[in-house]
């Protein structure tokens, strides 16, 4: 391996959710002004996604803000992006949407579904050895279930049988 794949490899990256364009999201940015820092929102339609989940990985979100088309490039792994927030998704057949730009008013828009809350935000990806110990839990969980109900199977038989004699 080069020295740049190495590097990309070992850069530790905020979770980000799987953002595709089509997606209506809110982005939440650390600004700079002087001396003190404040968060700002975006929130807009993803109409490109560029660099697939590099470390290079860029949206392109636009909004209309007063009657004026605005859109802002957020690169997905950058330090300022504190937060990215899917709030709609709609099904989309292209993957870049620029054919939007020219649209105005209702056309503009797309169609789409709310999304559920857990699937807005990012999830924190698990360590192999948590996870691993989540499932033999589960494994021993539902093997003692078995056996209580073996056991209670069995000891409704005794009774029938009792009950018969």
């Amino acid at each position: 391996m080069d020295l740049l794949t190495t590097f990309q490899k070992s850069v530790t990256r905020p979770p980000r959710p799987d953002v595709r364009p089509g997606d209506t999201v809110r982005v939440t940015e650390k600004i700079k002004e002087g001396g003190k820092e404040r968060l700002a929102v975006f929130e807009g339609l993803v109409i490109a996604r560029k660099h697939g989940s590099e470390p290079g990985a860029a949206i392109t979100v636009r909004k209309i803000s007063f009657g004026v088309g605005v859109e802002r490039i957020f690169p997905l792994w950058a330090p300022t992006v504190v937060n990215i927030e899917i709030m709609r998704r709609a099904k989309v057949r292209r993957a870049k949407l620029h054919f939007i730009r020219k649209r105005v008013g209702k056309r503009a828009t797309l169609r789409g579904e709310l999304v559920p809350p857990e699937i807005g935000k990012a999830e924190a990806e698990e360590e192999p050895q948590e996870a691993a110990e989540e499932v033999s839990e589960s494994v021993d969980e539902e093997q003692q279930s078995a056996q209580e109900t073996k056991s209670q199977e069995s000891a409704e038989k005794q009774q029938e049988e009792g009950s018969k004699e």
